[in-house]
């Protein structure tokens, strides 16, 4: 009826389209025109969506605000534009998705229209508020608003607008009255058409092509002009003989033809072809034509492929026709049939006869018509010997899954030139196809099998990864972890049969992400069925995040451990210490023992004093001592800070019953206060050094007696005490007091080191050195004083004192005196060149005497 205001809008290549109705108390309508302002009652707007072939798949009632321009998604989401700028995003079935805002401005002076448009970056919206300014953003993935500049002299809507995308820039194109004006980010340009008929007052209608190279303008004059979009450029200019503005104008692409065609649509005609309509219609224009919807048919406009029109075409003498008829005739087994496949194969165009019905039945509909054309392809093959079967078997694939997509009940009907498998190049050229990877997605067997999940159409699109046989991942996989996503929906199904039949379904199938489903079903309010698949999930690092986000934190823990991922527990520890109380994560890490041993060590680096918390709940001493000690030095700076900590160390230590521990801090004490002590009478720096550090530091400044006594307060051993003065004095070289010192009683060192193992960490002289006080001479270079200590060797270690300090002769005499074969050897092993021929001559005559007796 004419109170009937219906908004219509189709998804290009085989998308859903949506209608939307007023409801009124005669007429049964779909969505209010938000433009009218009469009022409407009580009833409710209803929003439908349906397939292209007319299935319903959703129906829901509209309870948001006035709609002023719906458009599909590149991702085939619905986008409704409402009056206060609000845009609700909704999937294919109605379910509501997200909503964003076009900003305030728009907000306050309300939306007077809409566009939804197509860029390489995603899907537009733009927007004319009632301000009669431009507001746009290129991609509603990832929305950045904005604000085109003001239109001098705008006092009204433009009679028409479009938007257009030129240089990876969205554009606004506007009429007003005989005026057009390009609209960018930066300025507002007034453009005009170049060879335009005169007396055009007002523009009525513009459309843009599909790729956004050609623009049309319909005058109130009756003339179309064609030309570039970017107005440079005329292609030809139309009087339709008509002035009432066209409901629609849109842009026929042509592939296989240079020229462009522009349908234009009114009530009930439609022109460039010139024929009348049964119905009311709407246009959607596509890569290789247009679809025409009524509300009982759904037809597709196009240029009639080569192939096609060579074949069928009247009286046609084209080798596919020829061939067509030879197979027709064969089947009737007529004599025809050989007379026809002779023609051919004397004008040598058997090759292209098959591969004319091949591609003609691509473009065919109907399967029995496709059926036809296969078989006189199969029949003209058997007469080739050399003909390659791929280009037949993939076009037997491609109908295969074309029929099957495009069946009512799909509805979903993709043209071949639209199918992924089919042979762009040569049809379009490159920047046609750069355009459409853009604006689709570029429709390839993933887009097409995600359109069919979005359908939920899985026993379909599971055959049909089988019949492609493609990768389980990209494929079958991929579709069964859409199913159980959409299976955790179901909410009158249990649980537990839920989380069975979903693992019954995938198994261990790869590529399937349980932790997904989980989340999905987290994010549908059902926990416990989060939880229940997530048992399912081998990878413990994507179980735990989602446990985590599910505030069930003990259970993530207890699956980190498990895990044996000490990064992956440092994770929900973090996480436990901001949720939990404190004394609560401390009795959850006391039932963990793993968990506790990790967070002390991360409480070791950068939390000291929690870490002496937990070592006093669980009444540690031991450690309470050591972390004492460790203050002691890393915190405190006056040394009775430090001595009141390392008591609470000792204390601590008792309490363990360390009693070593605790003695060995009583003694630390006893030292800093001997040292601090020291710098008060002596000056000098002694606070923080080690007990050796200390006496030798005494001996060093010439304060002998102090030293002495240090080592008697502290019970330092005579050997040790004896070892750190023989150092201290080599170190200053003063070799008379060394040599006072070595007759002071006879040395517990003795004065050649023989067990290499005695005293290590104050000899930091390398293992193959035997001393004491000849080799700490020879150190410092004097081999003179050296030589001293050598007479006070014992006999077992003379030679080696001797060969010390250089005396190879003496240790000669000395080795053939204690007539050694050992010694021999290593003061043979000493002579070197012509200075020692005399010794290494003497030490062979005594081995060869030896050996005579």
């Amino acid at each position: 009826g004419p109170e009937e205001l219906v908004y219509k809008v189709c998804f290009t290549w085989g998308g859903p389209t949506e209608l939307g109705q007023k409801v009124s108390s005669q007429t049964a309508a779909l969505l209010r025109n938000p433009w009218r302002k009469e009022k409407t009652g009580s009833v409710r707007p209803v929003l439908e969506i349906y397939s292209a072939s007319g299935v319903p798949l959703a129906s829901l009632l509209w309870k948001s605000g006035p709609v002023v321009s719906l458009g599909w998604s590149a991702e085939e989401e619905l986008l409704c534009v409402q009056e206060d700028g609000v845009v609700l995003v909704y999937g294919l079935h109605g379910d509501f998705r997200r909503h964003f805002s076009m900003g305030n401005e728009v907000l306050q002076n309300r939306v007077l229209d809409a566009r939804i448009f197509h860029t390489e970056f995603g899907s537009g919206v733009a927007i004319l508020t009632g301000a009669h300014r431009f507001t746009l953003s290129a991609n509603v993935g990832d929305l950045k608003l904005r604000r085109m500049p003001e239109v001098p002299g705008l006092q009204s809507a433009p009679s028409c607008w479009t938007a257009l995308c030129q240089d990876r820039v969205a554009h606004i194109l506007l009429a007003v009255g005989p005026d057009l004006y390009l609209l960018d980010h930066a300025a507002c340009s007034a453009v005009t058409p170049p060879g335009l008929a005169p007396g055009v007052s007002s523009f009525l209608q513009m459309a843009v092509s599909f790729t956004y190279r050609h623009l049309a303008l319909f005058t109130d004059t009756g003339y179309i002009w064609m030309g570039t979009a970017s107005l440079k450029e005329k292609l030809c200019e139309f009087n339709c003989n008509v002035r009432v503005p066209p409901k629609q104008m849109v842009w026929c692409s042509r592939p296989r033809s240079k020229e462009k065609a522009v349908v234009v649509a009114w009530e009930r005609r439609l022109m460039v072809l010139k024929f009348v309509l049964d119905e009311d219609s709407y246009l959607v224009p596509e890569l290789d034509g247009v679809r025409i919807f009524s509300r009982s048919t759904h037809e597709f406009l196009h240029e009639v492929p080569v192939a096609s029109e060579e074949i069928f075409k009247i009286a046609s003498m084209a080798p596919g026709a020829l061939l067509l008829e030879a197979q027709k005739e064969y089947e009737k087994e007529s004599q025809k049939a050989d007379e026809y496949l002779r023609e051919i194969q004397e004008l040598g165009q058997l090759t292209q006869a098959v591969q004319q019905c091949i591609e003609a039945a691509g473009h065919e509909h109907r399967p029995d018509m496709q059926k036809s054309l296969l078989r006189a392809a199969s029949f003209g093959k058997c007469f080739l010997d050399k003909f390659p079967p791929d280009s037949f078997v993939r076009m037997c694939q491609d109908l295969r899954v074309l029929n099957a997509v495009r069946d009512y009940h799909i509805g979903i009907p993709l043209t071949y030139s639209q199918y992924p498998q089919a042979c762009w190049k040569g049809l379009f050229p490159s920047w046609i196809l750069n355009r459409v990877k853009c604006r689709y997605k570029q429709l390839t067997i993933p887009v097409l099998l995600d359109r069919l999940v979005l359908r939920r159409l899985y026993p379909l699109a599971i055959q049909i990864c089988e019949y492609l046989r493609l990768p389980e991942v990209q494929g079958v996989s991929r579709i069964l972890a859409h199913w159980a996503c959409y299976k955790v929906q179901q909410k009158d199904v249990s649980d537990e049969d839920v989380a069975r039949a979903i693992n019954q379904k995938l198994g261990d199938t790869p590529g399937v992400s349980y932790s997904d489903i989980a989340a999905r079903a987290y994010g549908c309010g059902r926990t416990e069925l989060a939880i229940k698949l997530l048992e399912y999930e081998p990878r413990s690092g994507e179980q735990v995040p989602l446990l985590l986000k599910m505030k069930r934190s003990k259970l993530a823990l207890s699956k980190a451990i498990e895990s044996g991922d000490t990064d992956l527990v440092f994770t929900v520890l973090l996480h436990l210490k901001n949720e939990l109380n404190r004394g609560d994560f401390f009795m959850t890490l006391r039932n963990q023992p793993m968990a506790l041993s990790l967070y002390r060590q991360f409480c070791k680096h950068q939390e000291l004093e929690t870490l002496k918390d937990l070592y006093n709940q669980d009444d540690n001493h031991q450690e309470l001592g050591s972390f004492h000690i460790r203050a002691s030095y890393a915190a405190e700076e006056r040394i009775e800070g430090r001595v009141a900590a390392l008591q609470t160390a000792a204390d601590a230590f008792y309490k363990a019953k360390n009693e070593f521990a605790a003695k060995a801090t009583e003694d630390q004490m006893r030292l800093l206060r001997l040292q601090r002590r020291l710098e008060d009478e002596l000056g000098g720096q002694f606070l923080d050094l080690s007990l050796h550090d200390t006496v030798t530091s005494l001996i060093l400044s010439g304060h002998n007696k102090r030293a002495e006594q240090l080592a008697r307060d502290f019970r330092i051993p005579d050997k040790r005490l004896w070892w750190l003065k023989l150092t201290a004095l080599a170190d200053l070289e003063d070799w008379e007091e060394l040599e006072k010192f070595s007759k002071s009683k006879k040395s517990p060192i003795g004065y050649l080191r023989e067990d290499r193992r005695a005293l290590p960490y104050l000899l930091p002289q390398p293992p193959s050195s035997p001393k004491p006080f000849v080799e700490i001479c020879m150190k410092q270079h004097n081999k003179y004083e050296a030589k001293k200590y050598t007479s006070r060797v014992g006999p077992e270690q003379k030679v080696k004192a001797l060969l010390l300090v250089g005396d190879v002769a003496q240790a000669a005499d000395v080795a053939i005196e204690h007539r050694n074969e050992a010694e021999l050897s290593l003061v043979l092993s000493h002579c070197t060149g012509a200075t020692d021929g005399a010794t290494a001559d003497k030490i062979q005559r005594a081995r060869a005497q030896a050996q005579k007796k």
